[in-house]
Parts: C-alpha cells; sequence; structure tokens
C-alpha cells in the first residue's frame, strides 16, 4: 500500500467522492440483451463485480438507432434500454462502486445494416473511414466485420438534433441512477471526426478553422451540462490518435483548444485515451504536462499503464487518476491486486466481444486469504 498511496488517496470527481483513482476504462464487450440492446443481469453482475474500482466508466452505449456501429452494443434512448441500465447502476452502488455512463454516437463507423431503413451511416462530409470495420449481424444471421460504407454529410439541423439527443441521453442516464456520464469524443468516432482535419471538408460554422471544427463537441457539452449539471460531466479525448482513419494533422493543436474550452466549463473531468494501443504514438511527458496545465480539473489517462507508472504520474501531479481497461477485464478486483501485488490475470481475446459468462463474468477474484475464487 505504501508505494501505491497515491492511487489509493480519495479523489472527488465533479460531485462525486471516489475512494482510489485506478478508474475501469470504457470497454466495448457487445452483450447487451436482444432485441433492443438492453442491459441485462448478466450485464449488472459483470459491473458489480469491478465494483471496487474509485470509478467505473461504462462500455461506449448509443444515443440513438443511428449511432450504433456495432451488433450487440448497448442504447441509452428507450425506456426499457434506460430500465436496463438503472438494474446495472443499482447492482454496482449497491456493492459500493459509482459509475459513469459513456455516451457514444459512432458517426461514419457504421454500415447500412446497423440503421433504420438501412440508411448509410452520417458524418461531417462524404469521406469513407478507410481500412475501417464495422460489427453487423448479416441477413442470414451471421455475425461478421464488414468495411464501413461512405457516409451522408449531416446537415446544421441535423446537427442540432443530436446536440438535442446527447441531452436527452445525459437525462436518461440521471435517472437511471448514474452518477456521472462521459461524452465520448475520441477513438474516430462522431464528436472526433468533426475535430478532424481529414474527416471533416465542411466550410459552414461547423468546419474549416479550430473553433468550427470544436463547435459541436463543445455544444454537446453545453447541452449536457444545462440537463444535468456540469459537475456531472466528463469527456474523452485521444490526441493523436490514428482510430478509424483519423488524421494526426492538427490533432495535438485540437485536443489543447477543446481541454481548454473544457476548463473554462469547469466541468468534473477528462479523460485522455493514449493512442499507443491502436498503433499511433505514445504521448510524451511534455504533452502529458501541456494538458495537464491546460485542464485544471480531475484529468485521467488511460492506455497500457501499469501499477508504477500510474503511481509516478498521480504522485508528478500529471494526472489525477489512470483509467484501465483489459486489465479490468480480466481482473475484476484490480484495486485489491494492486494493493497486495497479486498476479493479474491475462485476459481472453477470443471473448471480448459477444458471448455469455465465459470471458465476461468467470475471471477470478482473490478472498480474503489471497487465494483465487470466482
Amino acid at each position: 500500500m505504501s508505494s501505491l498511496s497515491h492511487l489509493f488517496s480519495p479523489l472527488t470527481v465533479g460531485a462525486v467522492p471516489t475512494p482510489n483513482r485506478i478508474w475501469m476504462a470504457p470497454l466495448t464487450r457487445s452483450r447487451a440483451g436482444q432485441p433492443g440492446d438492453v442491459p441485462t443481469e448478466l450485464n449488472a453482475r459483470y459491473y458489480a463485480q469491478r465494483a471496487s474500482a474509485g470509478l467505473i466508466v461504462s462500455e461506449a452505449t448509443q444515443i440513438s438507432r443511428e449511432g450504433q456501429g456495432y451488433a450487440w452494443t448497448p442504447g441509452i434512448y428507450t425506456d426499457a434500454q434506460e430500465a436496463g441500465w438503472r438494474r446495472v447502476v443499482e447492482a454496482v452502488h449497491h456493492a459500493g462502486g459509482r459509475m459513469a455512463l459513456q455516451l457514444w454516437h459512432v458517426g461514419r463507423v457504421s454500415h447500412p445494416l446497423l440503421q433504420e431503413g438501412h440508411q448509410p451511416p452520417v458524418g461531417p462530409s462524404p469521406i469513407r473511414a478507410e481500412k475501417t470495420e464495422c460489427f453487423v449481424v448479416l441477413a442470414d444471421g451471421t455475425p461478421a466485420q464488414v468495411p464501413v460504407e461512405t457516409p451522408r454529410e449531416l446537415s446544421q439541423p441535423e446537427i442540432r438534433r443530436i446536440v438535442g439527443e446527447y441531452a436527452a441521453a445525459a437525462l436518461r442516464a440521471r435517472r437511471a441512477g448514474f452518477d456521472l456520464v462521459e461524452i465520448h469524443g475520441a477513438n474516430g468516432y462522431l464528436l472526433n471526426q468533426f475535430l478532424d482535419l481529414r474527416a471533416n471538408q465542411r466550410r459552414d460554422e461547423y468546419g474549416g478553422s479550430l473553433p468550427n471544427r470544436a463547435r459541436f463537441l463543445l455544444e454537446v457539452v453545453d447541452a449536457a451540462a444545462e440537463a444535468i449539471g456540469r459537475e456531472r460531466i466528463g469527456v474523452r479525448l485521444s490526441p493523436n490518435g490514428v482510430f478509424s482513419d483519423m488524421s494526426v494533422e492538427g490533432s495535438w493543436e485540437t485536443s489543447l483548444y477543446v481541454a481548454a474550452e473544457l476548463d473554462r466549463r469547469k466541468i468534473a473531468y477528462l479523460h485522455i485515451a493514449e493512442p499507443d494501443w491502436a498503433g499511433g504514438s505514445p504521448l510524451t511527458d511534455e504533452e502529458r504536462g501541456a494538458l495537464r496545465r491546460a485542464f485544471s480539473a480531475v484529468l485521467t489517462f488511460c492506455g497500457n499503464y501499469t501499477a508504477a507508472r500510474a503511481e509516478a504520474a498521480i504522485a508528478a501531479g500529471i494526472a489525477d487518476a489512470i483509467a484501465f481497461g483489459k486489465l479490468f477485464l480480466a481482473n475484476p478486483d484490480l484495486p485489491e491486486r494492486f494493493r497486495r501485488g497479486a498476479p493479474l490475470h491475462a485476459p481472453d481475446p477470443a471473448t471480448f466481444y459477444g458471448g455469455g459468462e465465459k470471458g465476461y463474468t468467470d475471471y477470478p477474484t482473490l478472498d480474503a486469504f489471497g487465494r483465487s475464487q470466482t
């Protein structure tokens, strides 16, 4: 414990007090109930097992049917989905945890098979993401990875409609009991596409200049903050990310600009997805320091951190918390394993997406005597 004292110190995230700084990162698992993409009791058990995290950030959750890019991912736009998430949050709270719902619109990273009436996906400009696939169920019922299709350019009224859908999703999240919401502005999805110089070729008030490219994301943040309070809002960004055919050109300047704008809005936290796991260049200490100077509230990083690296980042004042993805997937009691210096299980990639309990709720935990149990 003493060597990880910063990692295990309490932290207040906006309106939410947390007991440690070990966050569970958002992890798409494609196990929503069908029909209707509704969270189930299996999902509730999975998240409750991981309630010792300082904060659980849910898997990415689409705010509309249009916002879906992968089969079997959960939504937050119907009453049934809201009720399903309520069961999940109640289980997490009963286990002593705290949870944020990550709000998601995939934009152009989709396919007509996932869209209402088999319409094309939407994006800032009619530019297809190269070398990018999404997960669909084919007409014969077979699941498959397929290339995304060219999107239709969103009109300004449609952009305003989507801003309203984010606000409505934030309200549903609060009604379901979530402590916070995280707006997904990273990893090549819709809000990231508007920030990107390659994906966004618009010449209206949502494209061209840096402030214009950031306008959509900031309007979403403002609308969600008005709906549930700025102290309940987090945002995820991925500076220098190359996810889904994003360009690194201008990415760093854009990220610093957005971070400063979010700081001015006094939201609860900023979550930085480091790009190295997806083929991008890792952030440097200088870049992390620049983000720290731009954003004064809770700042968390995610990307191949160990407990020791996380402790060092927090001790240095660069980060306030660190989010762990695959380690939490395979180690539901990850904070306790860090505390004891216990061995860590390796996740099984074959069970990451889709399926049932196997590779989802059956990873062992430590009991009070240090033995493994399920």
